[in-house]
């Protein structure tokens, strides 16, 4: 990279493939800002494009497709004025024509609806706990190598031949992960995140693990959490008149699209049906909060 003309600097490589977001102790320049935001952006990133489309077509589901074509030709390097009636304007900022607002909302539910139809599938993420389990039992000391060459042999063949080896070896370390993996032999879920418990306890999920591992141990559960960060993405939408204003302002669609939220526990299937029965007994028990939680707030 050194002895390109011109030079590539390794931060500059570093702000396109992660941008503003991740980069955090990197300086921007705007067009910088708004070349990442093409590459990696939330809004209009062209991996976000790709991963949903290639995605929706491999999984033989439609709930990721959006038009792709009117979107990209719609978009434009907008700027905002700084206040009413002002002539100062904001930094340039990647937004769209109003003829683009349309398919920028199908984007964003797009990927919603893949979140929570496809990535979020409780049996997906459970192959990944497993996946995860076997991986930490099987490389040293339970990670990859950071030693670039070794990092770099380590690829989808050598993990795949690894734990079909590991599935058939009851002797091996991953023996157990690789088994359910392979024979389709994954932890089941038994309980799921619902609007009732969370206005009881916003971390319901988590009390009923950890009643469960309490209860039974702490081998036969899994607890999947996660919550996405931030809302709908603003961005500048230029009108008819060549007003620029928020897409938050004129589209009711992107103010709506929910946040993406799971709480999954899973049992072993060996105990499930056992799990499930005292699990019916002690719910309302598990997630009620604590008198030192009430007294807190």
């Amino acid at each position: 990279l050194k002895r390109t003309r011109p030079t590539i600097r390794q931060e500059d490589i570093v702000k396109l493939a992660i941008g503003r977001k991740e980069a955090k102790d990197l300086e921007f320049t705007d067009w910088e800002e708004i070349l990442s935001e093409i590459i990696v952006g939330d809004a209009f990133g062209v991996d976000r494009m790709d991963y949903l489309l290639r995605d929706s077509h491999h999984t033989g589901v439609a709930y990721g497709r959006f038009d792709h074509f009117r979107l990209i030709d719609t978009l434009r390097i907008l700027q905002y004025p700084t206040s009413e009636g002002s002539d100062a304007m904001s930094a340039p900022a990647l937004g769209v024509e109003h003829g683009g607002i349309y398919s920028a909302e199908a984007l964003m539910l797009a990927r919603y609806f893949m979140y929570t139809q496809v990535y979020f599938h409780p049996v997906r993420r459970i192959y990944d706990i497993h996946l995860k389990d076997f991986l930490k039992a099987w490389l040293a000391d339970g990670f990859f190598s950071t030693e670039i060459e070794r990092h770099l042999q380590m690829t989808d063949n050598e993990v795949s031949a690894a734990f079909w080896n590991a599935a058939s070896n009851a002797n091996h370390a991953g023996h157990e992960h690789a088994r359910r993996i392979v024979r389709r032999h994954h932890f089941k879920r038994i309980y799921e995140r619902n609007p009732d418990d969370v206005r009881i306890n916003p971390e319901a999920g988590k009390a009923v693990f950890k009643g469960l591992c309490n209860q039974f141990g702490m081998t036969y559960f899994r607890h999947d959490r996660y919550q996405q960060t931030g809302g709908a993405p603003d961005f500048p939408v230029r009108m008819h008149d060549d007003k620029v204003v928020s897409s938050l302002d004129i589209s009711d669609v992107l103010g709506q699209v929910p946040v993406v939220s799971v709480d999954y526990v899973y049992a072993m299937p060996e105990i499930v049906e056992d799990a499930k029965k005292w699990l019916d007994a002690q719910k309302d028990r598990l997630i009620a909060p604590s008198r030192e939680e009430d007294t807190h707030g």
